[in-house]
């Protein structure tokens, strides 16, 4: 029995690597799904991209809501900033973006990664895409303070400062606050922004990112 237990504490840390290797597959068929759209009709050049998790993915209007620019949407819900890394040489390097927009970092924090890993993989998503495109404009929609995700709040709170402190230090990076106005008086998530899961923005919500996003837009995409 004594031996059992010195093997299995043994294999723990073996365990809790392998839940935390993140699996870039899984996106495969999300990635061929773009490739065969732009096969079947090329993106507009020096659009602005919107890229990340499924607050771009469900951002079905982003042509109506930003009609001074052409965009992409390329949007994948479920992915971490990593994703969008992995997957650049194939859905950002491509396009030669005159501006990029990204969210995501939601999925990063509620599987587990911290804060500082928050703001590296941003880091490392603005070193990828810029050594196709250097200088490119990037901006970094703030992680949203969502009802489902309340717990993480302290956390959302800590990757989006270390994220604004970043790109203060960078030419050309922005960091887009739309998590201030998001909270209510008592500096919690209000309901009002999100469809019934309390996870996803409704319309209003993204009426208020709009009112965030396009000055950027404006002064970056065109």
């Amino acid at each position: 029995m004594k031996h059992g237990l010195i093997l299995l504490f043994a294999l723990l840390p073996l365990c809790a690597s392998a839940r935390m290797a993140h699996d870039h597959t899984q996106w495969n068929a999300d990635i061929a799904t773009f490739e065969q759209a732009d096969h079947a009709q090329p993106p507009p050049a020096g659009a602005v991209l919107f890229i990340g998790s499924s607050s771009i993915r469900f951002w079905k209007t982003l042509a109506s809501d930003f009609p001074e620019v052409s965009t992409i949407n390329r949007g994948f819900g479920g992915s971490e900033i990593a994703d969008s890394t992995f997957f650049a040489d194939r859905i950002v390097a491509p396009y030669h973006p005159r501006a990029i927009v990204m969210y995501a970092g939601d999925n990063d924090i509620e599987a587990g990664n911290s804060p500082q890993q928050v703001r590296d993989d941003f880091a490392a998503f603005v070193r990828k895409a810029r050594a196709v495109d250097p200088g490119v404009p990037i901006a970094f929609i703030a992680i949203k303070p969502s009802m489902a995700r309340k717990a993480l709040l302290p956390k959302i709170r800590e990757a989006n400062a270390l994220v604004r402190e970043y790109a203060a230090t960078q030419k050309q990076v922005s960091y887009l606050d739309i998590f201030t106005p998001m909270l209510g008086k008592d500096g919690q998530p209000q309901a009002r922004w999100f469809i019934q899961d309390g996870l996803h923005i409704n319309r209003t919500g993204y009426e208020l990112w709009i009112g965030i996003v396009r000055p950027w837009v404006d002064a970056h995409g065109r």
